[in-house]
């Protein structure tokens, strides 16, 4: 068995398509019009042929559980926020924060509310800890890691020239 795709159901699949292309950069790759799929694997079905093809008595679809998210993590995490930052709509779940390991991490719903949350690269917190002067030791405990994936981050980045 093989897993696929994580598949949400929404209500105005344009509005969705521009929300996901617009705030995470995604693209539609298979459309068919009540079933389109985004770069990264996300897929989105239409409220209407989700019922249907559920076989549901009921005509009702629970939004904004508060049960599950899309987890993304970028790289130039200041960036994005700046770039979220200027879209007026978007509600937080919560502003960027810093969890206790380092990584910072916003959370915001899409236009159904579904969670989505975007954190910064793990290897990026890495790099950033060892730009303060932090040594292995204290990064890999710090960030509650291996010493081992530590030093590979940092051996990683130096042979593409990060620092």
């Amino acid at each position: 068995m093989k897993f696929k795709n994580p598949l949400l159901v929404v209500t105005d699949m344009q509005a969705s398509k521009a929300f996901y292309k617009q705030v995470l950069g995604l693209h539609v790759i298979m459309d068919f019009g009540a079933n389109v799929t985004l770069t990264g694997g996300v897929c989105l079905q239409t409220k209407e042929s989700w019922l249907k093809l559920l076989q549901a008595e009921k005509d009702e679809v629970s939004f904004s559980g508060m049960d599950a998210e899309l987890y993304f993590e970028e790289d130039a995490f200041d960036a994005f926020l700046e770039k979220i930052g200027k879209i007026a709509a978007l509600a937080y779940v919560h502003p960027a924060v810093e969890h206790p390991w380092g990584q910072r991490a916003v959370r915001f719903y899409d236009p159904d509310r579904h969670i989505i949350e975007v954190g910064e690269n793990m290897e990026t917190v890495c790099r950033r800890f060892h730009d303060t002067g932090m040594t292995d030791e204290e990064i890999a405990k710090r960030m509650d890691v291996p010493l081992k994936y530590v030093a590979r981050v940092l051996r990683a980045g130096e042979k593409r020239g990060v620092q």
